[in-house]
């Protein structure tokens, strides 16, 4: 296998059928898709610009549309939800998830657009522009987010993108409202994990009621402040949650999960202006990350 090929031969065969035809736009149909998918997957595990792509991947303004295109249209995402179908009909899902996220510097050539910084933007639709383009200063400087549902082995099951100053809580219902498997015969898609594992920054009321209506577990640990306002209330306060500690030992699956993502240098830094371009990538990773689950190693 070359250098260039960033796809095996069975990992392609899985995801070609995926693949739009022709653009909802109308127009020709689409060609030489394996080429350009494989060009968008070396632009972001390099980290290079666009119009650095080889030759031998063609022109990059077919590979930078398209992968824009796609993030769009939901072409990613259908690909993502395909594979995870596949994966749970063969038991490879451990619906033990945890949630995190990580923060990514971004570039100067990824912040010169004009963006909004005056308040929240809506990121209940993941593939829509946000004002702030998920672009936010923190400690750091300029940063985005990457959040993410992932597995009890640390597979990604819903991807979204925040500014880098926003907290974790309020993006939590977003993930779980995005979770969604569906199932590869009758029956409706699973939406509902077994536990979710998550660290002190997801210990709210708001989101221990949510797990509970759902009949989920939290394993979640509470943090001291919480727990000594508990304590000041006296009866009143209620009583202490539960926890699992053992089981929140295989929380470091997502942080061992985030290094693997981060292994491609378009991700680790972002480069792209867009947020919606940017999250494309971060689902595309996913794919490539579960192909290898899959046995269709990339």
């Amino acid at each position: 296998m070359s250098r260039s090929r960033e796809l095996s031969d069975a990992a392609w065969a899985r995801i070609e059928s995926l693949m739009p035809v022709a653009s909802a736009r109308g127009g020709r149909p689409f060609q030489d898709h394996r080429r350009v998918v494989e060009a968008i997957i070396w632009r972001y595990r390099v980290g290079s610009p666009w119009r650095d792509l080889p030759a031998e991947f063609g022109p990059w303004q077919t590979a930078w549309k398209r992968h824009r295109r796609f993030s769009e249209d939901g072409t990613w995402d259908k690909i993502h939800a395909e594979l995870l179908r596949d994966a749970d009909e063969g038991e490879g899902i451990d619906w033990q998830v945890s949630v995190d996220s990580t923060i990514n510097r971004a570039h100067q050539h990824a912040t010169n657009l004009p963006r909004s910084t005056g308040g929240s933007s809506n990121y209940r639709n993941l593939r829509v522009e946000p004002a702030d383009h998920a672009i936010g200063r923190s400690r750091g400087g300029l940063s985005t987010k990457i959040h993410q549902l992932v597995d009890g082995r640390g597979l990604p099951l819903v991807v979204a993108v925040s500014p880098g100053q926003s907290g974790d809580a309020p993006m939590f219902p977003l993930l779980m409202s995005h979770l969604r498997v569906e199932r590869a015969g009758l029956g409706r898609p699973r939406t509902r994990p077994d536990a979710v594992r998550g660290d002190k920054a997801y210990s709210s009321r708001a989101i221990r009621s949510h797990l509970r209506s759902r009949g989920i577990t939290a394993v979640i640990p509470e943090p001291a402040d919480q727990a000594g306002h508990r304590k000041r209330r006296g009866s009143r306060g209620g009583r202490p949650p539960a926890f699992d500690a053992d089981s929140y030992r295989g929380r470091n699956v997502i942080e061992r999960g985030f290094c693997g993502t981060k292994q491609w240098r378009g991700l680790a830094t972002r480069y792209d202006k867009l947020a919606i371009v940017y999250r494309g990538a971060a689902v595309l990773r996913a794919i490539t990350l579960w192909l290898t689950r899959l046995g269709d190693t990339p």
